[in-house]
């Protein structure tokens, strides 16, 4: 099998008319090498055939008497060398892109994984702190009562009074009381430092952009006020996480669905669709209250999560 010959003159015109080499050398063959009109008449009418791209081969019977193939021959040997190099070319390319691909997804994954350690890292810095400073300060007031009843044993003894002293009780009961005030305290500085990290990551993850985060600011503000304001009504304590105004102002925003579980919302599913909930029993008023303030430092402090707090230089 070989190109066939045609009229090379003829040939050459067509494809400086933009017709490819294949119709050209097709449309020439089937309509006899009668004329260029004829040609492009014969490519015209089978211009969708399904072969019209590829080159046409018939069958030669050329005998070869100098050893040398024949024009034809070389011109489909020519060809075929082009054909592989092109797609040799093509495949490497492909598996180029894939190995660039791969590599920018293991980058994303290294630095994903790195964010997350570092973040790991600060929050149980911070908790070590905290837990340090708890003792530290349980020991003080331990070292103060011992110092008062003991003070308060020797004044007996040098009165001639029994040593106990019922008063020494209630101190007891007092510096008790202060101790489940300061553990209580310390419950809320944590939700405190919960939702502001919340925000803060929020503002990181969305760096440049400004109008999206203060949207999604204002919203968890919205959200947060209505149930402060209207804890009965059920319908500002249940947010359909499917609607399209939640999930393109806080669903889809890095931390915005965290920020509202930190609240007391809990995820429910009724009937196939998920919602955000806050049973009425579970609203606490004071975590909202922090909240709100949070909410609005943020909106308010144009420097808000632009530098990242380090826990251990307290």
């Amino acid at each position: 099998m070989a190109v066939p010959e045609v009229n090379k003159e003829m040939l050459t015109e067509l494809e400086s008319m933009g017709f490819p080499t294949a119709h050209a050398i097709r449309g020439l063959h089937f309509s006899g090498n009668a004329s260029i009109e004829g040609a492009i008449d014969w490519i015209a009418e089978h211009e969708n055939d399904p072969d019209i791209d590829q080159m046409l081969l018939v069958p030669i019977n050329i005998e070869i008497e100098s050893g040398k193939p024949p024009f034809a021959l070389e011109y489909v040997k020519i060809k075929a060398q082009e054909l592989s190099r092109q797609k040799l070319k093509a495949e490497e390319e492909k598996r180029m892109e894939k190995e660039r691909e791969k590599e920018r997804r293991r980058a994303g994954k290294e630095q994903l994984q790195a964010k997350k350690i570092l973040e790991e890292n600060e929050r149980k810095r911070a908790s070590a702190w905290r837990k340090a400073e708890q003792e530290e300060v349980k020991q003080a007031r331990e070292r103060i009562l011992k110092r008062l009843e003991d003070d308060k044993a020797e004044r007996r003894r040098n009165l001639g009074l029994p040593s106990e002293d019922h008063s020494s009780k209630k101190i007891t009961k007092h510096l008790q009381k202060q101790q489940n005030t300061k553990i209580s305290d310390e419950h809320n500085s944590t939700t405190v430092d919960n939702l502001q990290e919340c925000l803060r990551s929020l503002k990181q993850n969305h760096l440049d952009e400004d109008a999206r985060v203060k949207r999604a600011f204002q919203t968890l503000l919205t959200y947060i006020a209505n149930v402060a304001k209207n804890p009965e009504n059920e319908k500002f304590r249940k947010i359909r996480l499917s609607n399209p105004a939640f999930m393109d102002r806080v669903g889809s925003m890095f931390g915005g669905i965290e920020f509202l579980k930190l609240c007391g919302f809990e995820k429910l599913k009724q009937n196939g669709i998920e919602y955000l909930y806050i049973p009425r029993d579970k609203v606490d008023h004071r975590i909202l209250r922090n909240a709100a303030l949070e909410l609005n430092s943020a909106l308010n402090n144009p420097y808000f999560g632009m530098f990242s707090r380090k826990k251990d230089d307290y």
